[in-house]
């Protein structure tokens, strides 16, 4: 079984490392991969880089803590290693995963429990989020927090637990955060970036989403869909729908809310949230994705109108 002492032994041996993020990267894989970057450079004779097959969201631009990204095709030197960050599967690294298996030392740091396994060396553990086990990572590595490690390490907590507002904070989620404070993350900071400061594109768009949430099952599922055409309508990315679905599931009587996103023609990204009666990582993985008990997501295929009937009758059993 790997650990995190094994982990940090085999970064230790290495001079150039090469850290991949998730697509459509959010703030945990970018946290993981720059708090790991920063850590590592601290060590005498390393070089880190982070890589990501999509480039980084527009706000996450102004934290300065969060540095520069290679695409896949940028990369043209050979690491000593490739590890991967908050990444649960082969697939959520997108066109990377071409990049990453061509190093034969391979590791996976990963939250999610339904985590593929694909590394060399693997190491999972259910945490609110990946940072929290970065945070363990990096004391093994015997290095004091330096102020942009704790801040990147606080960007991911803070981001996927919606600001400390999921059910998936632990004490030990409290405890890796006030320890980051007291290390010089700014808290404020990155609450202001995250939650505070949204672009009037993706105002309307929220807007126009939020109008015509559906709902089925008597009120239990709250289904909200979003369409090509509406970023073109409102000049929206995809990135800025992050969070959109955190609403439905705050409405009283609702028990899983679902994402449905068209990333291309009848090809839909979604995403589940529950408030725990529902173990939605187990419908995700019934359409080959996963993720965490009440947070999870998976990419289906096929006309609109048949893959949303296919979602509501895979959580419908549950009731």
């Amino acid at each position: 079984m790997t650990t995190l002492t094994n982990i940090a032994i085999e970064l230790k041996k290495r001079s150039n490392v090469l850290i991949f993020c998730h697509n459509r990267p959010d703030g945990d894989t970018l946290g993981s991969a720059f708090a790991l970057k920063h850590a590592l450079e601290q060590l005498e004779g390393k070089v880190a880089d982070v890589v990501c097959a999509q480039p980084v969201p527009e706000k996450y631009l102004p934290l300065e803590f969060i540095g520069k990204t290679y695409l896949p095709s940028e990369i043209t030197k050979k690491y000593d290693c490739h590890i991967a960050v908050d990444c649960a599967s082969e697939m959520m690294l997108g066109d990377s995963y071409a990049l990453f298996i061509k190093n034969e030392n391979t590791i996976n740091v990963d939250h999610h429990v339904s985590n593929e396994r694909y590394a060399k060396l693997n190491y999972v553990e259910d945490r609110a989020s990946c940072c929290e086990i970065i945070y363990g990572l990096i004391n093994y590595l015997g290095r004091e927090l330096s102020e942009e490690v704790a801040n990147s390490l606080l960007l991911g907590i803070v981001t996927d637990t919606g600001n400390f507002m999921h059910n998936n904070v632990t004490e030990s989620t409290l405890q890796t955060a006030s320890s980051l404070v007291g290390k010089g993350a700014n808290l404020h900071l990155i609450s202001y970036a995250m939650f505070k400061n949204q672009k009037i594109e993706r105002a309307k768009l929220y807007a126009n989403t939020i109008n015509n949430i559906r709902f089925f099952e008597d009120g239990k599922i709250a289904i909200i869909s979003i369409f090509k055409s509406d970023f073109k309508k409102f000049y929206a990315t995809q990135d800025m729908t992050e969070g959109f679905i955190d609403f439905p599931l705050s409405i009283e009587g609702v028990e899983v809310a679902v994402s449905i996103m068209e990333s291309k023609r009848d090809t839909y990204k979604v995403s589940f949230r529950s408030k725990g009666k529902i173990n939605v990582n187990e419908v995700a993985s019934s359409f080959g994705g996963g993720g965490h008990v009440n947070a999870s997501g998976c990419v289906v295929c096929g006309f609109y109108e048949d893959v949303k009937d296919k979602i509501i009758r895979a959580i419908a059993i549950n009731f």
